[in-house]
């Protein structure tokens, strides 16, 4: 089967592989740097100024961090109300840095999707991740990454998950493996705090949570992860990840054929319901 594999050319990153700074991150940084340290002050002085911490302020300045608001316009008070800040802000795209390139137009598309829908059997979605969990899983990766790169792709992944709750008229599906949600990966404290997390975001409305039996007698997912959406347009779209790769799937046959595996694996799985009441028990375990 033929995969239409469409180049990435914006952010994204589920797979955990270390891009680097975007340039407009960065390019924002080094203004902010250069107009703090024409002001003379130290990362800590501007800090309380514009009230962040000297570790947000450093994030930002090194094009780790996307800056938020209100970060533009204390910055902008605090340096002089050049509007150098503001004019560069236009610039910025949300979640640029610490994102796979082979991920990044999905991840635009995620962005204005009315439907977004993730079968999940290698651990839990990028989307459901408590900040724990999501440095557990950053600290296994071979080679390994620096304290730089792993803040990088932390703050991108909390980033990306804000979406649930920004766009309360998206539904978000998730059907993901039994033995994935009973893995202590970073430890009990870790796994018991993710619980909560994914727990929490179950109980959303715009939210489907289901469990994979690890029993199971049939399953139609056995091809490995994917995800799926439907733009505003109304076109159904796919995307499929392995280790270092990923590629975004146009073809509409091609797409439709995920579609219904995908249907099929949510018949096979247990009801939102039981799945909630499942991971309720294995918390409860813990």
């Amino acid at each position: 089967m033929t995969t239409d594999h469409v180049e990435p050319t914006v952010p994204g990153g589920e797979c955990e592989r270390e891009p680097g700074p975007s340039d407009s991150l960065r390019t924002f940084g080094a203004v902010v740097q250069a107009l703090r340290e024409h002001a003379g002050l130290s990362r800590v002085e501007f800090g309380e100024l514009v009230r962040f911490s000297k570790h947000t302020v450093e994030s930002v300045e090194l094009g780790r961090r996307m800056p938020d608001e209100s970060f533009v316009e204390r910055a902008e008070g605090a340096l002089g109300n050049t509007g150098a800040l503001r004019k560069s802000a236009c610039f910025l795209t949300r979640g640029e840095a610490g994102l796979a390139a082979w991920f990044r137009q999905w991840a635009r598309l995620e962005r204005v999707a009315v439907s977004l829908c993730t079968y999940e059997c290698r651990l839990i979605p990028g989307l459901l991740q408590s900040e724990g969990y999501a440095r557990a899983a950053f600290e296994t990766r071979i080679p390994p990454l620096s304290d730089e790169q792993m803040e990088a792709q932390v703050t991108a992944r909390m980033e990306r998950q804000s979406l649930i709750r920004e766009r309360p008229n998206t539904s978000f599906s998730f059907v993901v493996e039994e033995y994935i949600v009973q893995r202590p990966l970073g430890g009990s404290q870790v796994l018991r705090d993710q619980l909560d997390h994914m727990l929490d975001f179950a109980r959303l409305r715009n939210v489907s949570v289901q469990i994979m039996p690890t029993r199971t007698v049939s399953h139609a997912g056995l091809d490995g992860p994917l995800a799926l959406l439907e733009t505003p347009e109304g076109k159904c779209l796919a995307y499929s990840e392995g280790q270092e790769s990923g590629r975004l799937i146009t073809d509409p046959k091609q797409a439709a054929v995920l579609h219904r595996r995908y249907a099929t694996l949510r018949a096979q799985a247990l009801t939102p319901h039981d799945s909630v009441g499942l991971l309720e028990r294995i918390r409860g375990e813990l």
